[in-house]
């Protein structure tokens, strides 16, 4: 069983500061929300401290800036902060050099592509967090389109629609080749996620 020490309480502490005011896209519904769902899932699916913490840190760098990155590896050490980098799609100020619709989704084909490709490289055990991380963005998106939302979820994302689907059948494949413990479950919410979008998930990827 995986012990948590107080290193993971200041984990938390360190996410709910740094991504105050911060919510779940087109809703008021705390950030910290996604941290916390994203470190259950890496427990649940094996993880251990470094991994959890992780879980709770990925998307610092990237909502809240680069300055982070050093703090947290001062803070909690040289795994953590490789496994964040490793779950890092950009940074707060990279996205925001982009500034038309049409530079935004050109950034966002971009990162994903590469993105996509760093995935098909990463040694496991980060690939672990990062996996968990999509899970639980798919199965928010999923709950959406099954509620009030609907289809109109996919208006939030830059890639719309078709390129979200898109993204999310790239990775259910790549998980899915490369055994991560929960391309199962991924695997399942993406189909649903296609299904009730009225498009067929096989052969269609990011290019």
């Amino acid at each position: 069983m995986t012990q948590l020490s107080p290193r993971f309480s200041a984990a938390v502490e360190y996410a709910r500061v740094a991504h105050a005011g911060q919510t779940r896209k087109g809703t008021t519904i705390p950030y910290l929300y996604h941290l916390l769902g994203v470190a259950s899932l890496v427990l649940e699916h094996g993880g251990d401290e470094h991994q959890a913490i992780a879980g709770l840190l990925h998307d610092v760098v990237e909502d809240c800036g680069t300055a982070h990155a050093k703090r947290i590896r001062e803070q909690f050490g040289d795994t953590v902060a490789r496994i964040v980098a490793d779950c890092t799609d950009g940074s707060a100020e990279s996205k925001q050099s982009a500034v038309t619709p049409e530079g935004r989704r050109a950034d966002w084909l971009q990162r994903k592509r590469s993105y996509l490709a760093h995935l098909a490289q990463v040694d496991a055990y980060s690939l672990l967090v990062s996996g968990c991380d999509k899970l639980h963005n798919a199965r928010a998106i999923l709950a959406d389109i099954e509620g009030d939302a609907g289809l109109a979820v996919f208006e939030r994302f830059t890639g719309g629609m078709d390129g979200s689907l898109a993204y999310y059948a790239s990775i259910a494949e790549l998980l899915s080749d490369r055994a991560a413990p929960m391309h199962a479950a991924f695997e399942r919410v993406v189909a649903r996620m296609h299904v009730l979008a009225g498009q067929e998930q096989r052969g269609q990827r990011i290019r």
